[in-house]
């Protein structure tokens, strides 16, 4: 089913089997993730060295993290990836039931293993 987005909104990942499965989503694999104008202008004026360096990597962050979960506060799925520092992409559902990338930051390695120990990160097997 073609979807008619407004201006400006793009197609950056979509959500995998794999990441379904760990976290016991109720949502559809193959499910789109998308970005918009604010999004973008969030991340730049709020991380503009992480912007920089990584967002053109954004796709291939989503489609191969090395660790996932889901936010206790406030829902949202983060997918956090290794680039040389860790970054945690954090991916909300919408009020229309569209899930959106809503921010990119960095993370501390001891943040992301404290979590990991905690079961609030899973790390993915490497199947690529």
């Amino acid at each position: 089913m073609a979807v008619d987005l407004p201006q400006g909104i793009e197609k950056v990942g979509e959500i995998s089997e794999e990441v379904k499965n760990i976290l016991g989503l109720s949502v559809d694999v193959g499910m789109p993730i998308y970005i918009g104008p604010s999004n973008i202008v969030h991340m730049e004026q709020e991380h503009p060295g992480v912007y920089r360096k990584y967002f053109h990597r954004l796709s291939e962050m989503l489609s191969s993290p090395d660790y996932v979960g889901v936010n206790s506060k406030d829902g949202s799925i983060e997918y956090i990836k290794a680039m040389g520092q860790y970054l945690k992409i954090a991916v909300r559902i919408s009020s229309d039931g569209f899930l959106f990338v809503r921010s990119m930051y960095p993370i501390t390695r001891n943040t992301v293993l404290k979590r990991e120990r905690a079961g609030a990160l899973k790390r993915l097997t490497k199947s690529k």
